[in-house]
């Protein structure tokens, strides 16, 4: 059947139980970086294992934002569309396969390939979307070319040294970022806001409830040794407030306001790498807190104290840049930002770490005692200066 673009306008637009379904497979993935980014924290290998976690969660995170900006003007929800789609999850899942040896190895050999796989089931997607796209037709083919050639230079730089290969990374994530600028310039595609800011919530709680869950694990585990019971209840109380004051900022203020013109929803999109990443490395610094406490890490406790207070603080900021601050008041806007530095130096401060909890349930009730601000108002949805897909 003809891809026709979706309505932008359509009324009751909710994420499919295929779009549910993508998202778990590809939390999949952020556990094992996050398990993988735990291991060199408590290590003490901080740089590797940063560095490591960035590379590996860029890939993730684009080809799930690719796909999920696609399926808002493209859904057809027919076999073939399936297909491709399971096509895309089992890319991922190789990927997942081959995390562990990148990080300690530097072998990147699998995660290129999976990632290329991936990024041609995509490519096989919007040729299909071409052929019925009218308007769009530019655009969709931009797609289609740009992401294929970039994924060719991903195989060559496989053959690269080293040092080479690195330098080759920026460069190819530089491309594949400027593909969506360079296609929506072309006529752009239609996107339909409410259904994308549900996408990227849904995605953010699975990643919540995945530390949550992961964090949950690793105290348990510990508990069993017996050792340092006061303290290890402490840090899950810490877990669960975070969580949920996390969850509370996230979803105070309407995202859909936030995705517009190109500029708005290039924004959005690009920036919740940050959020995203923040949320996937929250039970790896809470892991690493659990290893000071039981004497099975090599870091200095402040600096794991670091490891999670560190993404707290850049998915609060993340979210108050991309979304909140539109629609918050005076107060909140001085609130939420400095409760997220208060939380980052919270290491520094000669108060136990239990203060973090303190600063974010602040922040929550705050947010309950200010409701966000009504401007509703954006650019209609498939004008001019449209949304970018990826």
């Amino acid at each position: 059947m003809p891809m026709w673009p979706r309505d932008p306008n359509e009324t009751g637009r909710t994420a499919s139980s295929l779009e549910l379904f993508f998202d778990l497979v590809f939390v999949v993935a952020v556990s094992i970086a996050s398990v993988q980014l735990h291991h060199q924290l408590s290590e003490a290998h901080l740089f590797e294992g940063i560095v490591n976690y960035a590379v590996v969660f860029f890939g993730i995170w684009w080809a799930w934002m690719n796909f999920t900006w696609f399926a808002t003007s493209f859904d057809t929800d027919d076999w073939l569309y399936r297909l491709l789609t399971i096509v895309q999850m089992g890319g991922v899942l190789v990927l997942a396969s081959g995390i562990q040896a990148a990080f300690e190895d530097q072998d990147y050999v699998v995660l290129v390939l999976a990632y290329v796989v991936m990024r041609i089931a995509l490519v096989a997607l919007w040729v299909r979307a071409s052929r019925s796209a009218g308007d769009a037709r530019r655009s969709t083919t931009t797609y289609a070319v740009g992401i294929a050639a970039v994924q060719i230079l991903w195989l060559a730089s496989l053959l690269l040294p080293a040092a080479a290969f690195w330098a080759a990374v920026i460069v190819l994530f530089g491309a594949e970022l400027s593909v969506p600028i360079f296609a929506e310039r072309r006529g752009g595609t239609p996107w339909h806001p409410h259904h994308l800011s549900e996408r990227f919530g849904l995605f953010t709680l699975i990643l919540l409830g995945e530390s949550l869950l992961a964090s949950a694990n690793a105290i348990i585990e510990a508990l069993h040794e017996g050792d340092a019971v006061g303290r290890l209840i402490g840090v899950a109380v810490l877990t669960l407030v975070v969580t949920a004051a996390l969850w509370w900022v996230y979803f105070w203020a309407p995202h859909h306001t936030a995705i517009g013109g190109l500029g708005l929803s290039l924004g959005y999109g690009y920036g919740h790498y940050f959020i995203f990443a923040a949320a996937g490395a929250l039970s790896a610094g809470i892991e690493a807190e659990v290893d000071v406490i039981t004497g099975h890490s090599e870091l200095h406790p402040v600096v794991a104290s670091f490891a999670y207070t560190v993404p707290i603080a850049v998915f609060i900021l993340g979210t108050w840049l991309l979304v909140m601050r539109r629609s918050a008041g005076r107060h909140i806007n001085v609130i939420v930002p400095a409760g997220a530095v208060l939380v980052l130096v919270d290491p520094l401060i000669p108060v136990p770490f239990a203060l973090t909890a303190v600063i974010l349930t602040g922040v929550v009730v705050a947010l309950v005692w200010h409701d966000p601000l009504d401007r509703t108002t954006q650019l209609p949805a498939g004008s001019g200066d449209t949304a970018v897909s990826a």
